[in-house]
């Protein structure tokens, strides 16, 4: 009788831990939905490459108003046109926005060890964790540092959340995002033609 309880116990414990796992892997592999109170602008990054499409983020000013300010700056410069992904972790994010040494007549070993010619920003952040989706922007080790380089989560990354400053949601191009080529090695280096924002426009 004794063996049957544990026995039971244990293949309970089983679908508990299957039905767990499942769960984790649904919520990785779906798409992270914007508030439906979102009024802000909207980047629009036409991307090419191995990956060619639209990508539509919700810049979210409600959390960020000062990196939001800054990104739409620069789109609306021209100057996130042409800058590669230049690092790209499968399971992990797409990271990009390199203004100043990121495009492809560049020299490959400076891709992503630049920012803008505007200061770099006070850290904003807040409670929106690091879904499947979000946007972030990229920073040295000091939370104070972030410029113009920002990343797009391919999964959930908990470990991000509180660290780095929320800057948007992917509302539409999940099928773009996770065509991108995709780094090698610790650091997701792009080897070759990485995907680039051909043009980067805000609405």
């Amino acid at each position: 009788m004794r063996d049957r309880l544990i026995f039971g116990g244990l293949f309970a414990l089983g679908f508990v831990i299957l039905g767990a796992s499942w769960l984790n892997i649904t919520r990785a592999n779906a798409d992270t939905e914007v508030p439906s109170s979102h009024a802000g602008p909207v980047m629009v990054i036409e991307v090419a490459g191995q990956a060619t499409g639209e990508m539509r983020i919700a810049l979210r000013d409600d959390l960020a108003p000062q990196h939001v300010e800054r990104i739409v700056t620069l789109a609306e410069r021209g100057d996130y046109d042409g800058v590669v992904f230049h690092r790209v972790i499968d399971g992990f994010m797409a990271q990009t926005g390199d203004v100043a040494n990121g495009t492809l007549s560049g020299n490959p070993r400076l891709w992503g060890t630049g920012g803008s010619d505007l200061p770099n920003l006070p850290a904003e952040f807040s409670d929106q964790s690091f879904e499947r989706g979000v946007v972030g922007m990229a920073r040295s080790q000091n939370p104070n540092s972030a410029n113009s380089q920002f990343f797009i989560m391919f999964a959930p990354a908990p470990h991000l959340d509180g660290q780095y400053t929320v800057v948007g949601q992917l509302k539409e191009g999940y099928d773009v995002l996770d065509a991108m080529k995709r780094g090698t090695g610790a650091n997701g280096a792009v080897v070759g033609e990485p995907d680039r924002m051909a043009r980067v426009t805000i609405e």
